[in-house]
């Protein structure tokens, strides 16, 4: 198959869908530029600040992106680039597209706050608990898997207590460019929140000092080991977290959504200069016959995830997104057009593990990360010549860890508001009207030292004891945000059935998932010898189910009450 017939057939449909549905969206849901955001009403200074819209795009898109769209559909090619092409553009339209647009113009709705409070107006106080348990328990596991995440990328290489600057060059060269762009994405905060100045001017300048960091960092590198960059990470997103947006978080997610941006650019001139065959079959069966993925149902619509819809964005959007959104009209094409522009890198993402299919199916080259890199820089390096290779590969290892680092601080601060809105009584706007210990623990501070000190324990430890079972619980959380957005809608009298398909499908998809692991550990324990993994993702597993059974009951009911919309 042509690649380049991929990547143009899927840029059409994605800009069709963002052009005509997207606008149909928008429209019947009421979307109002005249209307004052809560980054307006509220203004704290400090989660709720108004953002200009090019930069919380850049903040948003950085945040969601992540390495999901990278890893889920280059996981999910061994059933073929049919059904991971197929998911990609008709659930990136139908499915996380309006997931996205949703739940940022549902949470702008109710103030900027999260999905949690949403369920709380139109479903009821009961359901608002479980799902901020819920959501807040999948943040500590997106926090614990991060941070071990980035410190291993960070980490250098030790070959019996001996520093390996070779092995090490790569990961110690993202080091030192991450920690250089934390601070130019301060002073970039500052001159333009505080100073007023011109954003174009701010922006170049800008990239242009990351192009120089980026330079100075493969040519300078910081070599920590990965237990170190651990406790670093822990008291950066500490510190992240509780910091004001503007001076850290809106900045830095901005710029560092040109390294995305540019890394995009770059994989389609190498697409289109290479136009490579790609190896990949088209299908290769309902059975996954080369990884352990098991059944193309569900198995398919739970490992892509984000590259099609992630619980994870509803939570990006509703907790920091819709306190930055300075106008309604930004709504569509921050929360629908950055779902579509994920998309188009999870089909580069399809075409790059096309290109080395044989290595892939050999499994000498298999992690994600690596794959992109590999099959990019392979082709980008056909074109303009081998020297190209080492440059683009680790620019694109850099790419990709700056993103998990912005959706690591960003999971921190949602996490913070999940733990503080759990323990807030009706009627309370903030920790300030809390009282005892309530108010101990609903403290920024304390709740973020919290979280941070949870999640880093779990990534250093056991996170990836239930980690196997993460994927269904985002694509339930996706579930369930739907049904939350679909009962305001409803109840605002507004028209809200184009959510119920992808409702519907995204928890029995999610259901079936969650019922077969539980079948299966029950089988282990059943056969004896299981270890303690296996009864956590049992009991996790359990748990899920119910909540979902619970929270879909009461959706429903609150959904059978509405009066019908035509």
């Amino acid at each position: 198959m042509s690649a380049i017939l991929i990547i143009v057939i899927g840029i059409i449909c994605l800009a069709c869908g963002y052009i005509f549905y997207g606008s149909w969206l928008a429209k019947a849901w009421g979307v109002d530029p005249q209307r004052k955001t809560p980054a307006i009403t509220v203004d704290d200074n400090v989660d709720y600040v108004a953002a200009k819209p090019e930069v919380l795009t850049g903040h948003h898109f950085s945040s969601i992106a992540g390495a999901g769209p990278i890893s889920g559909p280059i996981q999910a090619a061994v059933f073929g680039w049919v059904p991971v092409f197929l998911w990609v553009v008709i659930g990136g339209i139908f499915f996380g597209g309006v997931h996205d647009f949703g739940a940022l113009l549902a949470s702008v709705r109710h103030g900027g706050q999260s999905i949690g409070t949403v369920i709380e107006k139109n479903i009821g106080m009961r359901a608002k608990r479980l799902f901020l348990v819920f959501s807040y328990l999948v943040l500590l596991l997106v926090v614990a898997a991060f941070t071990s995440i980035v410190a291993k990328t960070f980490g250098a290489t030790y070959t019996d207590g001996v520093l390996d600057k070779g092995a090490s060059f790569y990961s110690a060269s993202a080091a030192m460019i991450s920690v250089l762009f934390i601070v130019i994405a301060m002073f970039f905060g500052y001159f333009v929140y505080r100073k007023n100045a011109n954003v174009l001017v701010s922006t170049l300048i800008g990239v242009a000092v990351l192009v120089g960091i980026i330079i100075f960092g493969l040519k300078v590198q910081l070599y920590l080991p990965t237990n170190t960059w651990m406790w670093v990470l822990g008291i950066y997103i500490f510190i992240a977290s509780v910091a004001p947006v503007w001076i850290l978080l809106q900045p830095r997610d901005y710029l560092s959504s040109f390294l995305l941006y540019a890394m995009i650019l770059a994989s389609v001139v190498g697409i289109i200069g290479a136009h490579p065959i790609l190896e990949i079959p088209a299908f290769t069966g309902w059975n996954d016959p080369i990884s352990s993925l098991g059944n193309l149902f569900p198995a398919l619509f739970i490992t892509v995830a984000c590259g099609a819809i992630s619980g994870f964005h509803s939570l990006v959007a509703s907790g920091t997104t819709a306190k930055q959104l300075s106008n309604e009209k930004y709504a569509k094409p921050i929360g629908y057009g950055s779902m579509l522009i994920e998309c188009v890198l999870a089909l580069i993402a399809l075409v790059a593990v096309g290109s080395i299919w044989s290595q892939f199916v050999d499994r000498s080259v298999t992690v994600p990360t690596t794959v992109l890199a590999t099959g990019v820089s392979t082709m980008l390096g056909s074109v303009f010549g081998e020297g190209t290779y080492t440059v683009t590969f680790a620019l694109i290892i850099l790419a990709v860890s700056a993103f998990c680092l912005t959706s690591l601080d960003t999971a921190t601060r949602l996490a913070r508001y999940m733990f503080t809105e759990l323990f807030l009584k009706e009627g309370e706007a903030s920790w300030k009207d809390a009282k005892g210990i309530r108010k101990v623990l609903t403290n920024p501070y304390i709740a973020t030292l919290i979280t941070v000190v949870i999640g880093v324990w779990l990534g250093k430890s056991g996170y990836a004891k239930i980690w196997p079972l993460f994927g269904a619980a985002n694509q339930l959380l996706a579930g369930l945000a739907l049904l939350a957005v679909a009962a305001w809608l409803g109840n605002a009298g507004k028209k809200n059935k184009m959510f119920f398909i992808p409702m519907a499908f995204m928890i029995i998809v999610t259901l079936s998932s969650l019922t077969m692991t539980v079948i299966a550990k029950l089988k282990a324990i059943a056969a004896g010898g299981a270890d303690v993994a296996v009864w956590l993702q049992l009991v996790f597993g359990v748990l899920l189910v119910v909540l979902a059974v619970f929270l879909v009951i009461e959706g429903v009911q609150t959904l059978a009450k509405q009066k019908k919309v035509a």
